[in-house]
């Protein structure tokens, strides 16, 4: 890299895209222009482009499922006019919008009371996955617009211990419990539901919580949401054609509205869509969306790096690699192809990470020293108004120095070998002016689409995630008093039962 940057002084310049308030520098990669040409060749030869049409039209991308994925008609403008079998989408998603706007404004003016006539001042968001991470990063990464006198909780694992210590800390008067779920039908969540509306209940003096302004549901499954009991003004609905791990532009962002606001929601909104704009009408060349899906082909089908890290320095965004994981990993995750065709290469990396400066002294080492390649995207927001001089300007001057090392690296004639940094390290750096609600948005959709430009050249379907349902018929085999029984399992599997059985104590439900 570093001869590449001597042959060409201009070379940062060159390979840097500038998209309204975010900055990708990408010259810190393994690439020299005949790779990037040949890359971008291999984007114009796939089905990139038709993709990219057919999920702007709403057309049926998601193939084995035959829906469409138009989560970008969520923060669309009428003059965008999505279509879904040719229906236009966009006022049922205002409609959608004007209830999330109305509810989330009166809960933090105070005006949406509970059963004993006082505010809300806690908010559980009951959901996994995408009904979870997707709300759950934008309410950390947004904490500088949060309502001071309300706090948002997040409870998805179906480990009692985190509902239960949830509710401990609370006062059932003035607590909110949403429950988040495509299906309604979603075993974690109505778990976790049914331990919520138990406390409720018993807090309250109650019968049938569900039924009573502490409680409402987001669903793309109305019926199944009144069938558990909730009243019909307290289920927000979504769209089917909303995947779960790009829902919080929906409905599913309800508690995150309440969180900072109506207006700031509608800046993230607008953000994504300044995104999807750019996506859609940029050259490949100059598409930041492509350009950072291209580098990734590159380093795992050509240089068969298995890993990319995130690295974001702001602890705000602590859960972007967590978010990003399911994102790209439950996405692209895949083996088959759209034709059911065994692939012969691979597909989606695996994604990891942590914020710097942690990770500067926990795996940095390996980044460093390492046998493994390790292309990394590094992020930061310029300026930071919950920080001060010192401590912002300490923090990116050690981004600037680890991602400067990683490349240049440091030799030296008398210089032990364990002390040799070997450098060339792979990175991009991603710069935001700060972290606001619509740069936040562009931040996830630049995402968003950076996997469906992969998911595409792959040939693969992006949007179905049939690997997490074969764990989840086999856990309700385990539960179900019908199921053919342990003796149907290995050997190990009945150990194991066995052995959780004998050393079980006795319930306190």
């Amino acid at each position: 890299m570093l001869e590449l940057f001597h042959q060409n002084p201009a070379r940062s310049t060159q390979l840097s895209i500038q998209h309204d308030e975010l900055f990708l520098d990408y010259s810190k990669n393994l690439v020299d222009e005949n790779v990037m040409t040949a890359l971008l060749d291999l984007a114009n030869q796939s089905s990139l482009k038709t993709h990219t049409e057919a999920m702007f039209d709403g057309q049926p991308i998601n193939t084995s499922e035959h829906k469409a994925a138009l989560h970008p008609a969520l923060r669309g403008k009428p003059e965008d006019n999505y279509h879904l079998n040719g229906v236009p989408v966009h006022e049922q998603v205002e409609q959608a919008l004007k209830r999330v706007s109305s509810i989330s404004e009166k809960i933090r003016q105070g005006r949406w009371l509970g059963s004993t006539g006082k505010a809300i001042t806690d908010v559980i968001q009951l959901g996994v996955g995408g009904s979870e991470l997707g709300p759950r990063i934008a309410c950390q990464a947004l904490q500088a617009y949060a309502h001071p006198n309300i706090k948002i909780h997040f409870v998805s694992n179906a480990d009692g211990a985190e509902i239960l210590s949830t509710v401990k800390g609370l006062n059932a008067e003035t607590t909110l419990v949403i429950i988040a779920s495509k299906s309604f039908t979603t075993e974690e969540t109505m778990l976790n539901a049914r331990s919520a509306l138990s406390w409720l209940e018993s807090s309250l003096g109650l019968s049938d919580a569900q039924s009573t302004t502490h409680v409402f549901g987001v669903t793309a499954n109305v019926e199944n949401a009144r069938s558990f009991g909730i009243a019909a003004p307290q289920i927000l609905e979504f769209e089917e054609w909303v995947g779960g791990r790009y829902s919080l532009w929906s409905s599913i962002g309800l508690c995150i509205s309440i969180s900072i606001g109506y207006d700031n929601f509608k800046a993230m909104l607008s953000g994504a869509r300044d995104m999807d704009i750019h996506f859609r009408t940029a050259p490949f060349e100059s598409n930041m969306p492509v350009i950072l899906a291209l580098l990734g082909i590159w380093y795992n089908n050509f240089l068969n790096a298995q890993t990319i890290a995130i690295i974001p320095y702001c602890e705000r965004l602590t859960l972007l690699p967590a978010y990003l994981q399911q994102l790209d990993m439950e996405s692209n995750g895949k083996s088959i192809s759209l034709n059911d065709q065994p692939l012969d290469y691979a597909t989606a990396p695996i994604l990891w990470g942590q914020t710097g400066t942690d990770g500067q002294h926990a795996f940095f080492q390996l980044l460093h020293q390492g046998s493994h390649l390790v292309p990394i995207d590094f992020i930061a927001a310029i300026n930071d108004p919950l920080s001060n001089r010192t401590h912002h300007r300490f923090l990116l001057n050690n981004l600037l120095a680890q991602a400067a090392v990683l490349m240049t690296g440091k030799k030296g004639k008398n210089t032990p070998a364990h002390k040799v940094y070997p450098g060339n390290k792979p990175s991009n750096m991603l710069l935001m002016n700060e972290l606001s609600p619509k740069n936040f948005g562009a931040l996830i959709a630049l995402y968003e689409h950076k996997v469906f430009v992969q998911g595409s050249i792959w040939n693969i379907n992006s949007y179905d995630q049939w690997g997490v349902e074969l764990g989840k018929q086999m856990t309700r085999e385990l539960m179900s008093d019908d199921s053919l029984g342990i003796e149907a399992f290995d050997s190990s599997t009945q150990q194991l039962s066995k052995y959780i059985h004998h050393h079980t104590q006795p319930s306190t439900d």
